[in-house]
């Protein structure tokens, strides 16, 4: 059996990917709803509104999920939380996750960690994670400066451990998938796609922008210092492209880009995949989409397994 859907419960191995503020319950549920995994994010830093997601979700009673991003944890309220709450599945990313495997495996949670390069997943699988989300460059949101695409990331880790794998970067269709799949995953995760999906939170400002946009439009930004970002191309954002750094509290403005449409207040974060994202699309149909045409792939590439022959 896929061992991603082993540990989640879901019908589908299409995974929301936990983007601050934007997963919470309406996109999340609508994942999970449509079959795939919802995650909550806590990586805003609103734990006590996070947490009222988190039990929305859990009364829900469909497979989901909670991201734990270890760098911007303040304390261990939310740790305490999750292990205490009945969820069953978990996320880490931003840091080590040996101080929290053991506490979330004690209290019965399935453990997927984030790593942007092979050295990472292979400690990560040593020290006993569940599972992993492969991270390539392509991706939006926080990046390694050391830009390594999902294609060359994913066979490098598959070739080296044994636990199932979750892509994520690139992804926004069952081409993706497919691919994904022949590398030696298990299950994808977007993040780009669903930002644009019809039950997204954010304003359509942000929605049509990612629409609008080719495989070229987004930056990698501050590659010379930390955080490093993907983002989608913006007249604010070029002299600051050009120099290699940003500024500390660029981010200060992320909700009036998020929710007030001003796509040039802060960095719009994004994928590569924009470039693949033609329309606005309801959650329900983006997944049965990716679904029938991962499946139709897989049958054609089948027939040349079939047939040993190319054709």
């Amino acid at each position: 059996m896929n061992r991603v859907l082993a540990h989640t419960g879901a019908k589908y191995p299409i995974v929301q990917a936990p983007m601050g503020w934007i997963a919470r319950y309406p996109l999340a549920s609508a994942v999970s709803k449509a079959g795939g995994i919802g995650i909550i994010e806590t990586s805003s830093g609103e734990t006590e509104n996070c947490k009222a997601e988190i039990m929305k979700m859990i009364e829900l009673g469909l497979p989901f999920g909670v991201n734990l991003p270890i760098m911007f944890l303040r304390d261990d309220a939310m740790l305490k939380f999750v292990c205490n709450s009945g969820v069953k599945f978990v996320t880490t990313s931003a840091g080590s996750p040996a101080k929290f495997i053991a506490p979330l495996k004690d209290a019965g949670i399935t453990v997927y960690h984030a790593v942007p390069t092979l050295d990472a997943a292979v400690k990560c699988a040593e020290a006993g994670i569940d599972g992993l989300v492969v991270e390539g460059a392509e991706g939006g949101g926080f990046k390694n400066p050391e830009e390594v695409s999902t294609l060359v990331l994913l066979q490098a880790i598959r070739a080296a451990v044994d636990v199932p794998l979750i892509a994520a970067g690139g992804i926004a269709d069952g081409r993706g998938m497919a691919a994904a799949f022949a590398l030696g995953a298990e299950a994808v995760q977007m993040g780009t796609r669903f930002v644009s999906a019809a039950e997204s939170p954010v304003h359509q400002n942000y929605k049509q922008k990612i629409v609008d946009s080719k495989e070229t439009g987004t930056y990698v930004l501050n590659k010379k210092a930390t955080p490093c970002i993907r983002a989608l191309k913006a007249k604010a954002l070029d002299p600051i492209h050009e120099e290699g750094r940003m500024p500390p509290d660029i981010l200060k403005n992320i909700m009036d880009v998020y929710f007030g449409g001003d796509m040039e207040a802060a960095p719009a974060l994004a994928g590569q995949s924009v470039g693949l994202i033609h329309e606005v699309k309801p959650v329900k149909e983006i997944i049965d989409g990716m679904v029938e045409e991962f499946f139709a792939i897989s049958q054609r590439m089948g027939g040349y397994a079939s047939a040993r022959n190319f054709g």
